[in-house]
């Protein structure tokens, strides 16, 4: 019996840490939300349910919160879609596929913070490399304001945070296709299976659970967006982009610590909501190889 514990021992540090560093702040955080923390309250007194009443009456959270449900729809669907069709191409013998491999992952590892300033400039008007080439090809019409009129800003960020998560669910695509048989898919070849009907009934089953985490992955992390947003935009033009995270800083700007930590609690609900039925639904359809 001691040995079969034994194991166990080595996974406290790492539950200590998460009790300490995410179970305790968020119980603390549930806390507050019902409390009237404000910067101007000399002592904190609980509130009951007054600031879920206010934040569901306030007409920009719910531009947020439609902001933040397109911008982690559209993400998700199409992240995954790049990544598994880079992971497809890269997974054949090409002579440059390391090396495309890197160039493709390499956005990933660059902070958003930076990212951001970067497509700040190529976003430009002015001086933009993207309106400079549209100018230059004769496209004068597809000329625009990227970042400043509400009509493109939330696609020019979307665009932003592809480009730079497309290359992570390409590497977790690659190795899931590591681990489905060559054999299986070499025999059903031999048989006369066209590459559509190898991927259909073969590659894209198998690669379940590398759909599974990638689709969790990009739903919560698109759902949390904050850098991209904050450094392109800042939320505007006016609140056409914001969303949870811009419009939770901003309530804490203004010193409504209680208020703000609310709304926190809500997106914690809503990724909860959102991510739990899909988790359960991605592993039903996983085979076991």
């Amino acid at each position: 019996m001691g040995k079969m514990r034994y194991p166990l021992y080595f996974s406290f540090p790492a539950l200590a840490i998460f009790l300490l560093f995410f179970i305790t702040p968020t119980l603390i955080g549930f806390y507050y939300s019902f409390t009237d923390w404000n910067i101007n309250a000399e002592q904190i007194r609980f509130n009951g349910i007054d600031n879920y009443i206010e934040l569901f009456k306030e007409p920009r959270l719910k531009t947020a919160l439609l902001n933040t449900l397109i911008f982690a729809a559209v993400v998700t669907l199409m992240q995954n879609f790049l990544g598994l069709g880079l992971a497809l191409i890269l997974n054949e013998a090409l002579k440059l596929r390391n090396l495309l491999r890197m160039i493709f992952f390499m956005p990933y590892v660059i902070a958003p913070i930076v990212i951001g300033y970067i497509f700040r400039a190529i976003y430009h008007p002015e001086h933009g490399i993207v309106n400079t080439i549209l100018d230059k090809a004769g496209l004068q019409f597809l000329v625009h304001d990227w970042l400043n009129d509400p009509r493109y800003a939330l696609f020019s960020i979307i665009v932003t945070d592809l480009w730079r998560v497309a290359g992570f669910s390409m590497v977790v695509y690659l190795a899931g296709l590591q681990f489905i048989p060559k054999d299986l898919i070499e025999s059903s070849a031999m048989d006369g299976a066209k590459y559509w009907q190898r991927f259909r009934s073969i590659i894209f089953p198998l690669l379940a659970p590398a759909l599974t985490v990638n689709v969790l992955l990009s739903m919560i992390g698109s759902m949390k967006v904050f850098e991209m947003v904050m450094v392109l935009t800042e939320g505007g033009p006016g609140y056409t982009t914001e969303v949870f995270y811009t419009y939770i800083r901003g309530m804490f700007s203004t010193g409504l610590f209680g208020y703000a930590t609310a709304v926190n609690v809500v997106l914690f609900i809503l990724v909860s909501i959102v991510g739990i039925p899909v988790l359960v639904a991605m592993k039903k359809r996983e085979v076991e190889m």
